[in-house]
């Protein structure tokens, strides 16, 4: 096929990136339609980037069928119909993370793509960032020796929506947030987590913990891989200060830092304030590329017939430390991570 024509599962935050990137960015992508149950969303969408088809609900859109694939952004508990939905349609998938909010639905969206034969791949982007991918290929060639210990920061600069902020409905912010942080970890060390200890608290908004008393905005883990490293991931939402994703890989012969909450090479100095650099607002800036090639790889893997490198199972494993660590911080004991 030349191009892969794509429907948009979702019109908020996520999707505008996602859609303006497909618009744009991508050429041998077509965005056909744009589904959302806020009509009005889908509609203001849809006219910005001149999609003639718009519909109510995701049932709508795979009745009409006229696309190759579905670009998912809904909130995290709506996921698993979607997906199982979409495949059961022929239809292949790229699902923003996390994939669900149960192992058990993590393995039904998998076991529906694998008996249709989709394309099944998640939104961790931070694979596709060029100093991301440039950190493990030095690491892989022995710049720092063996790795020891990798801790991962992870910062959102705002609140999410108000379903996020549920834990029954979002997997709480060890979710919205961390599931990339995971992924990394389990990407650098190249071995799943084998257990996790963890500690949170909500610092920030009292008032939030009266509607939802299991939220929490700031949260560390703790965790040893199979292959006996170690792993720290810190989370924080909202930080307020802006967007920050980092990590700081040890090894046995030195160091290595990846990411900055730099943003450019701009910074100046007066006498008054000292010295001053631009910093990142928000994701969309971070991991602007990004979100482009991970997209593009999608799309790539479609045209080409390969398998994503990002895949449900990574998908599912993300989540599988998230239950644990939730699990942890309810119960103060260190938690055997189950896959």
């Amino acid at each position: 096929m030349d191009k892969v024509r794509v429907c948009l599962v979702g019109a908020g935050r996520v999707a505008r990136v996602h859609g303006y990137n497909l618009k744009t960015c991508i050429p041998n992508s077509e965005l056909v339609a744009i589904v959302d149950k806020k009509e009005d969303l889908a509609e203001d969408l849809a006219g910005e980037l001149s999609v003639s088809k718009v519909f109510k609900n995701h049932q709508q859109a795979l009745d009409w069928g006229k696309f190759d694939a579905v670009v998912i952004t809904t909130p995290t508990f709506t996921h698993c119909q979607i997906v199982v939905d979409a495949a059961s349609s022929k239809k292949h998938i790229f699902c923003e993370k996390p994939i669900a909010l149960t192992l058990k639905e993590a393995n039904l969206m998998i076991d529906e793509c694998y008996k249709n034969e989709v394309k099944f791949q998640i939104g961790f982007m931070r694979r596709f960032d060029p100093e991301f991918i440039l950190a493990k290929k030095r690491i892989e060639e022995g710049a720092i020796g063996e790795i020891i210990l990798i801790k991962s920061t992870g910062r959102g600069p705002g609140l999410p929506p108000e379903w996020a902020l549920d834990i029954e409905k979002s997997g709480g912010m060890l979710a919205e947030v961390s599931s990339h942080d995971f992924d990394s970890l389990m990407w650098f060390a190249k071995s799943e987590l084998k257990s996790v200890e963890a500690i949170a608290k909500n610092y920030k908004h009292p008032e939030i913990g009266e509607r939802y008393p299991s939220f929490y905005d700031t949260a560390i883990v703790i965790g040893t891989f199979k292959n006996g490293k170690m792993g720290i991931v810190d989370m924080s939402c909202p930080a307020n200060y802006g967007y920050d994703a980092r990590m700081e890989i040890l090894g046995s012969e030195g160091v290595m830092f990846v990411g900055n909450i730099k943003s450019g090479n701009i910074s100046y100095c007066t006498r008054k304030k000292g010295i001053v650099f631009t910093h990142y607002f928000s994701w969309r800036e971070r991991f602007k590329q990004a979100y482009i090639d991970e997209l593009q790889h999608f799309i790539n893997c479609i045209v080409e017939n390969k398998n994503p490198e990002v895949n449900g199972e990574d998908g599912k494993r993300s989540l599988a430390v998230v239950a644990a660590a939730n699990l942890s911080i309810r119960t103060g004991k260190k938690i055997e991570v189950i896959y």
